[in-house]
C-alpha cells in the first residue's frame, strides 16, 4: 500500500499551512497545500475510522456499491466488529442501475449483516434526467410506471414512505440523504462515512480543504451537515491504485465486478460511474448499458426520454454536448444563436431557461456590464467563470445544464421551485422588464404575493 511520504498530503491534521498568498488554491479559498503525514493510506483511514467511533454515538455509511463505498464498508465493518457495536448502511436504490452492481451490494450487506443496520431505500425521489429538454426530470420507483420499472424491486428494500417520517415524494436525492441523517441520529451525535476522494475532482478536493466549513476537533475530513450530524471521509486520500492494490491484498472481500467490464470496454478509471445513467455527469456512460447489460439497456431506453439518442452522442465534443468549444451557425451572434435553441424547446423548459438567463444577465449588469453582457469575452475568463458572455449561455444550453450551474447558478429544492418561478416574474416586473434578454414577453402572474421566497435562497451567479 502506497506510503504517504512518497506524495504530498493535504493538511488534514491540524498542521501548519502555507501563506494563502502563494498557495495555487489561495483564489478556491482553500488555504493549504499538501503534505506528507508519514504513514500509508490504509493505516491513516484506519485511524480516521478509529478515531470515528471513539466520537459519535451514531454512526452510518452510505453506500452506493461503488468501489469507493466497498472499500470503505470493509474497513467500517472490520472497527465495528472490533468493538461489538452496531452501525446504519445506507443504500439509496436509484432504480436505473446495472444488476451486476446490485448484486455486489447485497452480497456486501448479507456478509456483513451481524454488525449492520441496512436502510436499502426504494422509493420516489426526484432525479435529474440530462439526456432531454422533454423530460428534464425522472423520478424513480414511480408508482404510476410500475409497468415501466427498470427492474424489479428487491424484496429486502425498505418501500413503504410511512417507516421515514421526513419523506415526501419526488423529493431530491440531494435533500433526502441529510434527512435520513438527522432522522437516523436521533438528536444524538451522528457520522455519516461518505466515500469521496480529493483525486477524482477540484471540488472534492476543496470539500476537504476548505476553510470555510465546519469541522470537529479541526479535522479537516469531517464537515457539519445539519444540527448534530457531520460526513466523514476517511479515504479522502487514496487514489484509484490504492482502492485496488486493497483487494488485491484482500481477494476475500467482494469487488464490483462492474468496474472489470468497463475496464475491458476501455474505460479510464476516472471516468467510471455506477449512479443512475441519465445524470449530468453519469449520462456520458449510457453507451455502456448496452455492451455490459444488453437485457437491462432495453428498459433504460424504454424508461425515460433521449436514453438512446443520450447513449449514441454523449462521448461527442462541440456544438453536440456544449463540451470544449462550441460554434455559432453562419449568420447569427452568440445571442441570437441563444434565442433559437431556447425557442427550439417545449414551452415549460423554455420558460425555466429564460428565467435564468435573465437573472444571469442582470447580475453582471448590476456589476460592471450596465449596457448587458458581451457576446463573448476571452476563453479564459469565461472558463474561470469571471466574466459573463452570450457564448457561456449558449454552452449552458447545449449541455442541457439544466440548473445552470455553468452560468453560477445552483440547485433549487422541490418545494422551492415553484416559488422561484413566482419570485421571478415578480423581478422582472419590479425591474420594469418587459421582455427579457432574449427579447421574448414576460408572462402575466396572478399568483399571490406570499409564494415568493427569498432570493438569497435561490440562487448565485
Amino acid at each position: 500500500m502506497r506510503r504517504t511520504q512518497s506524495q504530498t498530503r493535504l493538511c488534514a491534521d491540524g498542521s501548519e499551512s502555507m501563506d494563502a498568498r502563494t498557495s495555487p488554491h489561495y483564489s478556491l479559498g482553500v488555504e493549504m497545500l499538501k503534505r506528507p503525514i508519514g504513514i500509508n493510506v490504509l493505516e491513516a483511514a484506519r485511524e480516521r475510522i478509529a478515531w470515528t467511533f471513539d466520537n459519535f454515538e451514531r454512526i452510518y455509511l452510505s453506500f452506493s456499491a461503488g468501489k469507493d463505498s466497498t472499500i470503505m464498508l470493509h474497513l467500517v465493518a472490520d472497527e465495528a466488529r472490533k468493538r461489538g457495536r452496531k452501525f446504519g448502511v445506507l443504500v439509496v436504490d436509484l432504480e436505473g442501475q446495472y444488476k451486476l452492481t446490485i448484486e455486489h451490494g447485497k452480497k456486501c450487506v448479507d456478509m456483513y449483516a451481524d454488525c449492520i443496520e441496512l436502510f436499502w431505500v426504494c422509493l420516489p425521489i426526484h432525479l435529474r434526467n440530462a439526456v432531454s429538454v422533454y423530460e428534464p426530470f425522472w423520478k424513480c420507483w414511480d408508482p404510476k410506471a410500475k409497468d415501466a420499472w427498470i427492474r424489479e424491486m428487491p424484496d429486502w428494500a425498505l418501500s413503504d414512505p410511512s417507516l421515514l417520517p421526513f419523506f415526501r415524494e419526488g423529493m431530491e436525492f440531494e435533500e433526502f440523504v441529510p434527512l435520513f441523517g438527522e432522522w437516523y441520529g436521533q438528536g444524538k451525535r451522528t457520522a455519516c462515512f461518505v466515500g469521496i476522494r480529493t483525486d477524482e475532482s477540484l471540488n472534492r478536493f476543496r470539500t476537504i480543504a476548505q476553510t470555510k466549513k465546519e469541522t470537529l476537533d479541526g479535522k479537516r475530513w469531517t464537515s457539519r451537515v445539519i444540527e448534530e450530524v457531520y460526513n466523514v471521509y476517511p479515504i479522502y486520500d487514496w487514489r484509484a491504485e490504492d482502492l485496488w492494490t486493497y483487494h488485491a491484498l484482500h481477494p476475500d472481500r467482494p469487488s464490483n465486478k462492474l468496474y472489470d467490464y468497463m475496464y475491458r470496454a476501455g474505460v479510464p478509471m476516472g471516468l467510471m460511474r455506477i449512479c443512475q445513467p441519465y445524470g449530468d455527469d453519469q449520462r456520458r456512460g449510457l453507451w455502456l448499458f448496452h455492451l455490459i447489460e444488453p437485457e437491462t439497456w432495453a428498459r433504460v431506453v424504454a424508461r425515460v426520454s433521449g436514453a438512446n439518442g443520450g447513449s449514441l452522442y454523449m462521448q461527442e465534443w462541440g456544438n453536440i454536448n456544449g463540451y470544449r468549444k462550441i460554434s455559432k451557425p453562419p449568420g447569427h451572434t452568440w445571442k441570437s444563436f441563444a434565442r433559437l435553441l431556447v425557442d427550439s424547446m417545449p414551452p415549460k423548459t423554455m420558460e425555466h431557461y429564460r428565467n435564468k438567463i435573465t437573472l444571469f444577465e442582470k447580475w453582471w449588469m448590476e456589476r460592471g456590464y450596465p449596457d448587458g453582457i458581451p457576446d463573448e469575452a476571452a476563453y479564459e475568463m469565461e472558463a474561470a467563470r469571471k466574466a459573463p458572455s452570450w457564448r457561456r449561455v449558449c454552452k449552458s444550453l447545449l449541455r442541457n445544464d439544466y440548473w445552470g450551474k455553468g452560468m453560477g447558478f445552483s440547485q433549487h429544492k422541490s418545494e422551492a421551485y415553484q416559488k422561484y418561478l413566482n419570485l421571478m416574474r415578480r423581478r422582472k416586473e419590479s425591474w420594469g422588464i418587459k421582455q427579457d434578454g432574449l427579447g421574448f414577453e414576460i408572462p402575466e402572474d396572478d399568483d399571490d404575493e406570499q409564494n415568493a421566497t427569498s432570493p438569497a435562497h435561490l440562487c448565485r451567479a
